[in-house]
C-alpha cells in the first residue's frame, strides 16, 4: 500500500492501523535522543538541589523524569499522524514492523425493508 492509498484509506475508514506502542516508544525515544536530554536535564537538578535551590532542583529533577514518560506514551498518537503527513516517516514505520495496516472487511448494505 502506498502512501497516498493509506492516507485515503484511513480517512475513509478502510484501514485498521495497529501501531506496536512498545516498539513506537522506543523508536520515538531513538528519535528524539531522549536518554541524552534527560540525563543533563537530571544533572542540573541535582546541581541546583546542592547549592540550595532544593525545591526548584525537585521540581528540574521530576520535569528530567516525567516528560520522557510522557513523551513515550504519546509515541504511538504522534508516530501515527506523522504517517499520515510524511510519506517517509510512512515507509519507516511500516518496514520497521512499529504500524500494520489491514483491510478493514467490506459488509454490503442490506436493502431496505419496507414496512408497508
Amino acid at each position: 500500500m502506498t502512501h497516498a492509498e493509506f492516507v485515503t484509506a484511513y480517512r475513509r475508514g478502510d484501514v485498521k492501523v495497529e501501531i506496536d506502542a512498545k516498539a513506537a516508544a522506543r523508536h520515538l525515544s531513538a528519535r528524539l535522543l531522549l536518554p541524552f536530554v534527560a540525563m543533563p536535564v537530571l544533572g542540573i537538578g541535582v546541581a541546583l538541589a546542592i547549592i540550595g535551590w532544593i525545591y526548584t532542583g525537585l521540581a528540574v529533577i521530576a520535569a528530567g523524569v516525567v516528560v520522557p514518560r510522557l513523551i513515550k506514551r504519546g509515541a504511538a498518537s504522534f508516530l501515527l499522524q506523522q504517517a499520515i503527513e510524511d510519506p517517509k516517516a510512512f515507509d519507516t514505520l511500516v518496514r520497521a514492523n512499529i504500524m500494520r495496516l489491514a483491510p478493514l472487511p467490506v459488509h454490503p448494505q442490506a436493502p431496505p425493508t419496507s414496512n408497508a
